[in-house]
């Protein structure tokens, strides 16, 4: 089963990286004929390919963080620690593309109909709270990590102290 897992992950995040490729070729594709029409003006086609681009970074590392974490690493070997770091460069990948589409967004709206700015600000405001949740999350999992660490520290004296009970009874 554990092969079977692993392979459906690596299906998928090879699809993923595979759908990442296509929307920066899609982006490009619009860019070129964006800057060919007249209608449009090559700010407004760079400012596309910007969002297909960042889009496609987080789905690619969707697929990298699948990759890495769910078919080359041994998931039971893993401590609280690793976890901890993957998952916490998985979201500020995660972050990072929502801030870029929401300022992408926030120009595209801005050079057009003002009125429209509460979806990019709305966008930042959850690009924020992503991160301050993230923030939270390494500062409680990094504080149980102390404790258990502590605990385990423990355990491992008393475990030695009665094999040399033992050994010298």
């Amino acid at each position: 089963m554990i092969y079977v897992t692993r392979a459906v992950f690596a299906g998928a995040s090879l699809l993923l990286m595979l759908a990442a490729m296509s929307l920066v070729a899609l982006g490009i594709n619009e860019a070129i004929a964006g800057v060919r029409n007249p209608e449009q003006s090559g700010a407004e086609a760079v400012l596309d390919v910007l969002g297909y681009i960042i889009v496609a970074i987080a789905v690619f590392d969707v697929a990298k963080y699948l990759f890495e974490d769910e078919v080359r690493r041994d998931s039971e070997r893993r401590s609280a620690a690793e976890a901890r770091r993957s998952l916490t460069k998985f979201l500020s990948t995660i972050v990072i593309a929502l801030f870029l589409e929401a300022l992408v967004v926030v120009f595209k709206t801005a050079r057009g109909d003002v009125s429209q700015l509460v979806y990019p600000t709305m966008l930042l405001v959850a690009s924020v709270l992503v991160l301050v949740g993230l923030g939270a999350y390494q500062r409680f999992s990094a504080a149980v990590e102390e404790k258990v660490g502590e605990d385990d520290d423990a355990e491992d004296r008393k475990d030695k102290s009665r094999r040399r009970g033992r050994a010298g009874g």
